[in-house]
């Protein structure tokens, strides 16, 4: 077993952040691996809603970011990424591979 930290970074689709996130864990980090997850409806702290119907033809769905690997790997990818991460979106926690 190897004790990991998993990272869910919380965002929408609107202006492409999770894109930008995701291209640099695979081309500038390299970590072991990455998944998208697409929401269906969301809200923070703000209150706002981002969600979509049939009739909303504007895509601006939650979008959670996942990724994780050793502790130490991970603070400093965290700590290289700082300019792409939305304060206070970002969450991680202990977990381990089996």
């Amino acid at each position: 077993m190897n004790d990991v930290t998993v990272v869910r970074i919380y965002v929408t689709e609107g202006g492409g952040r999770h894109e930008a996130i995701f291209k640099r864990l695979h081309d500038v980090e390299k970590m072991r691996g990455v998944t998208m997850f697409r929401g269906i409806a969301g809200f923070g702290v703000s209150g706002e809603v981002h969600g979509a119907s049939l009739l909303d033809m504007s895509l601006d769905l939650p979008v959670v970011v996942e990724f994780f690997d050793t502790p130490e790997r991970v603070e400093a990818v965290l700590r290289s990424m700082a300019d792409l991460l939305p304060a206070g979106h970002v969450l991680t926690f202990a977990a381990r591979i089996r």
